[in-house]
């Protein structure tokens, strides 16, 4: 399993300097982010397990951070805030935040959280992060970024891969629309479904062992999209055109 990665997001150097240093002795795998727009970025980018937000920041702060990471990420955070009332740490944990330390803290207090958190997750971490799924006679191969198709490795572009990534780690569940272009693409092209149709439909011709067969890639109609083995599909709702 890889190790924890943890974002850690405040525009004071020092304190990104120190947790860091702290955490990485720790074992744990630590980014750092020093505006919420970096923090977006890197929560895009690197799929962090678990993102420490300082609310009071430069060009976008914690809050409007945690709007945006919350339209496409559930990765628990801690917020960080200077200001200790209790309208602030509503408004932070109504928004979604899992967790609330206000400045100065315990750097030690800081770590039990984290560790709190890092047990909770552990079980559904152990069951989502291996090497490989094997769906049928394709195998997705995360740790090489490439999937291969009775044999024979496909090319796919960036993404292709990250379209496939997204479905493969969430096998057997549907995923919306909105959720796949949120997540590859970003949340301004959340409501943009043709692009999404257009790369799906190349992803699935890389795919697709027989063309008029059961695609391993399956469409809701209106709704979304979800990787299965193609057995399943027989009993499935009819697939849209041009999909």
């Amino acid at each position: 399993m890889k190790r924890f990665r943890i974002l850690l997001v405040d525009d004071e150097e020092r304190i990104l300097n120190f947790l860091r240093s702290k955490l990485k002795a720790l074992g744990y795998d630590v980014l750092t982010a020093a505006n919420g727009h970096e923090a977006v970025e890197q929560a895009h980018a690197q799929d962090p397990d678990l993102i420490v937000l300082d609310v009071r920041m430069p060009k976008m702060d914690g809050i409007e951070a945690l709007k945006q990471l919350r339209t496409f990420s559930e990765t628990p955070v801690i917020i960080l805030s200077a200001c200790g009332t209790d309208a602030d740490k509503i408004k932070g944990l109504t928004l979604g935040a899992d967790d609330y330390l206000q400045k100065p803290f315990n750097p030690d207090e800081l770590v039990a959280r984290i560790e709190a958190i890092r047990r909770r997750l552990e079980p559904a971490r152990a069951g989502k992060t291996s090497d490989q799924i094997t769906v049928g006679d394709v195998v997705v191969d995360f740790q090489r970024h490439c999937v291969v198709v009775r044999g024979e490795e496909k090319c796919l572009t960036r993404i292709e891969w990250l379209l496939l990534s997204e479905l493969a780690h969430n096998l057997g569940r549907l995923m919306l629309y909105e959720e796949l272009l949120t997540r590859v693409w970003g949340p301004e092209y959340r409501h943009d479904f043709q692009i999404l149709r257009t790369w799906i439909s190349r992803l699935r011709e890389k795919l697709s062992i027989d063309q008029d067969g059961p695609q391993l890639i399956r469409t809701i109609p209106k709704t979304g999209y979800i990787m299965s083995h193609p057995s399943l599909a027989a009993n499935a709702v009819p697939q849209e055109t041009a999909s």
